[in-house]
């Protein structure tokens, strides 16, 4: 199974829909809970200011809950998206549930080094990263009023957190347990077939609305699913985000309903490209080896384990093999 993600659903919640969100709901006054039992509070729409800067960051959350709309193929304010999926596919709740992917200090974390690339990212060059890779598209115009409103509301929400809560907010990834054995696609494929299939359709297509302006579920693999290079198509990063949001109606990080090494199947099986084709341009980055994280599975490597092991593990071996090193193991 960050990657994100920029994807939106509709909000409308389907039973036992199992990989990337339904939607993003409406969060106000809500207390979110973290995988610790802490928590801190989800902004507060009715808090944004009612001013001009106001007005961006209101526009920046529609672009964020409705993406395909404003900017996907048919989008009204520019074609921007290869695809007709919304940011809320990955970052759930409009970017601000935690272990989701979640944007709430994007914007105090960037400028910031990034390793696929190799080099220092602005805040709007990360956006457009997300609309190039997991919606195959063309970069906004950084001085756009698309980039500056979604700037505005990122902005925004990370101004909502105290100091603590930052805190709380930096772990956003779920802990998770790496089995011995390999990720394996084929039980990866019943999983998905008992839990993933009747959202996401037996050929990975997803589900569009009844406008088919975006999607229920989105397509997880095919000419409209994310690309390879994105986050979501890293088998550690997409069971993380499994474990903690989904199935979506009754999954919580705090009471996950897969378990570690069905994560890791399920993500085995949707990412495995010798049975599922994807977008191209391909792009395989990470220019220097001894900064990939261990779960991308294209080479060249900093060690000497197989692109196979990299892609579906077993990564324990790995991961204590670079700390025998002195390497410090990303994932």
């Amino acid at each position: 199974m960050k990657l994100l993600v920029l994807s939106l659903l509709l909000p409308v919640l389907v039973a036992t829909c199992i990989l990337i969100s339904c939607n993003g709901n409406e969060n106000k006054k809500e207390d979110i809970k973290t995988a610790t039992g802490e928590v801190y509070p989800a902004p507060d729409t009715n808090n944004i200011p009612k001013d001009k800067f106001g007005e961006m960051v209101r526009y920046g959350r529609q672009l964020i809950v409705n993406t395909a709309l404003y900017i996907g193929p048919d989008g009204s304010a520019g074609k921007y998206l290869g695809n007709k999926m919304n940011c809320t596919n990955c970052h759930q709740d409009a970017g601000t549930k935690p272990h989701s992917f979640s944007l709430m200090l994007s914007h105090e974390k960037y400028p910031q080094y990034r390793a696929r690339e190799g080099k220092v990212l602005s805040l709007a060059e990360r956006v457009n990263n997300c609309v190039m890779r997991p919606h195959s598209g063309k970069p906004l115009p950084l001085d756009s009023k698309e980039m500056i409103a979604f700037l505005s509301y990122l902005k925004w929400i990370n101004s909502t957190l105290k100091p603590a809560d930052k805190l709380k907010a930096g772990f956003d990834n779920l802990d998770i347990n790496f089995p011995d054995m390999a990720g394996s696609p084929e039980r990866g494929a019943k999983l998905y077939n008992e839990k993933c299939l009747r959202c996401h359709g037996a050929g990975g297509n997803g589900q569009f609305n009844a406008g088919e302006a975006t999607y229920l579920y989105p397509p997880l693999w095919g000419n409209f699913g994310y690309q390879p290079g994105s986050s979501m198509h890293r088998v550690i990063k997409q069971a993380r985000w499994l474990k903690a949001n989904m199935p979506f109606d009754s999954a919580t990080w705090n009471k996950p309903v897969l378990t570690d090494a069905e994560a890791i199947d399920i993500a085995s099986f949707v990412n495995d490209d010798r049975i599922h084709t994807r977008p191209n341009p391909k792009t395989f980055d990470y220019p220097f080896p001894g900064e990939k994280a261990i779960d991308y599975g294209e080479g060249p490597f900093a060690d000497t384990f197989p692109a196979m092991q990299h892609k579906f593990g077993p990564f324990k071996p790995i991961i204590d093999y670079w700390k025998s090193k002195g390497w410090n193991p990303t994932y």
